[in-house]
């Protein structure tokens, strides 16, 4: 998936490619890492540091996640997150094994 997105960005026009990936791969990660997994619903982002990243993107045009943060309600949301961090393991373990299902099933309909 690295690569993919790598060359998509990367042979756009026809100009010296010697840097230009290294320039661009902390945005193919972070885009990959805030992604949707379709396997388990969740990010990366978020499987690995319990919640959700907060992007450029928000903080440019002030997204009511920014506009309305409040640091005691976010304490207390972040522990909630954290005590149902287990809880989103399992969901995330019972996603992935149907998502496997699906794909043994489509595989071997079509053999």
């Amino acid at each position: 998936m690295v690569l993919q997105s790598l060359k998509s960005h990367i042979f756009d026009d026809a100009s010296k490619y010697a840097t230009k990936w290294l320039c661009k791969l902390p945005h193919i990660i972070g885009g990959l890492r805030t992604q949707k997994s379709r396997a388990t619903g969740y990010t990366l982002f978020f499987l690995i540091y319990g919640s959700e990243a907060i992007l450029p993107i928000d903080v440019a045009f002030g997204a009511p996640r920014i506009q309305y943060y409040e640091e005691e309600e976010v304490e207390k949301s972040r522990q909630v997150d954290i005590d149902s961090l287990e809880e989103y393991c399992v969901v995330d373990l019972i996603q992935y094994a149907r998502h496997v299902q699906q794909i043994r099933c489509y595989h071997d309909r079509n053999i």
